[in-house]
């Protein structure tokens, strides 16, 4: 049986070790092995609870350790894998040199992320992206990107051209599908009626979602005589975020909005929602929070970027970045329809759904990757 090892920077909760964990589950012919850099997260026993291998290296955040890459090594000489996946820059620089180190010649790397600005993303991994960059000629046969927006900047920073594949993330259609009785479950426990506008975002709390332009543009939706509710969903977004509360005390807008924290039902959320709002001001390659409402017929607006414009296409709405204005004349355009139109409201939904089946499917990465990795 051919064997694939994966190895990760970590496996806590993100959309690089979601992706991981779906091509794992859905590829059942073959043998994968996943190998955390650090501990094994969220995903370590969902990746066992489907028969996969895990390994955790157990080192430092941003850091290495000699006993770490010691064991990387062995394990590497010892399964002699048919190709190595590495994912995100850490594990694509450490794990791609080992790799090669220990004879694995098939060694594939696995760029996650659009932009990198000073200030905002860490100075380590920036410097990680710029020795990656020098040796990306050298480590790895290919280099998937989720978007082509990574690929273009990416390759503008020095990666070797000519080694892209894109491969778009896949989504489990019987998971992220339409359920009546999960929207009226999830308003209930929020004390909404179906009837009710209901906006929200699926997302951490990180400066690259920019939660403070939604809620300014909340402000701005609510002061223009729109009666809505926004709930955010994501770790740190709950009652301990003094920094957000401030924000949504200045804003007036305290019985608008609902803060849940991490949840992991998301299925139901997006059921629950009328409309998904991205407002994220950098970094984003593939938004996973996109295609999972859209899965679920409930229609986006989101800024623009990464591929956010590819996966929407002519379902919902793409605006400029940091523009609470704009953000806030859309989403109103939106609710105005939805209010004013169902005809429309009604068939842009089914063609948010349709866009994603069509698209989007897990077993339509499975095979991307397969056919990337040459395994038939």
């Amino acid at each position: 049986m051919i064997k694939i090892v994966h190895i990760i920077s970590s496996l806590d909760d993100g959309g690089a070790e979601g992706v991981l964990y779906r091509l794992c589950k859905y590829d059942s012919k073959h043998k994968h092995v996943v190998i955390s850099m650090m501990h094994e997260g969220k995903y370590g026993p969902l990746l066992r609870g489907v028969g996969v291998e895990v390994h955790c290296l157990n080192m430092p955040q941003s850091r290495v350790s000699l006993a770490g890459l010691g064991k990387l090594f062995k394990l590497l000489r010892k399964d002699k894998p048919n190709v190595v996946q590495t994912w995100m820059y850490h594990a694509d620089l450490i794990g791609g040199v080992i790799s090669r180190l220990a004879g694995v010649k098939n060694v594939f790397w696995n760029v996650r992320n659009t932009t990198l600005e000073p200030g905002k993303s860490k100075r380590s991994t920036i410097c990680v992206v710029k020795v990656c960059a020098f040796v990306s000629g050298l480590i790895p046969k290919k280099v998937v990107y989720c978007a082509y927006e990574a690929r273009a900047v990416h390759e503008a920073l020095g990666y070797k051209k000519g080694k892209a594949e894109i491969i778009g993330n896949g989504y489990d259609l019987t998971h992220f599908s339409i359920n009546s009785d999960a929207r009226v479950a999830f308003r209930n426990e929020i004390g909404l009626s179906v009837d009710e506008n209901l906006i929200g975002m699926v997302g951490r709390y990180d400066p690259q979602k920019d939660h403070g332009k939604l809620i300014d543009a909340l402000g701005l939706v609510i002061n223009a005589g729109y009666d809505c509710k926004l709930v955010l969903i994501g770790r740190d977004l709950d009652a301990n975020n003094q920094t957000l509360i401030k924000k949504i005390d200045d804003n007036k807008l305290t019985d608008n909005v609902v803060l849940l924290g991490q949840r992991t039902d998301i299925p139901a959320v997006m059921n629950g929602l009328d409309l998904h709002v991205l407002s994220s001001s950098f970094g984003e390659a593939f938004p996973n929070v996109l295609a999972e409402a859209m899965a679920c017929a409930t229609p986006c607006v989101s800024t623009e970027v990464g591929d956010a414009a590819l996966i929407v296409g002519e379902t919902g709405w793409i605006v400029p970045p940091k523009e609470e204005q704009a953000l806030a004349d859309t989403i109103m355009q939106a609710l105005e329809e939805k209010q004013a139109n169902h005809q429309a409201w009604s068939e842009r939904k089914a063609s948010c759904r349709n866009r994603i089946v069509e698209n989007f499917s897990i077993e339509r990465m499975v095979g991307a990757y397969l056919q990337v990795w040459a395994i038939k």
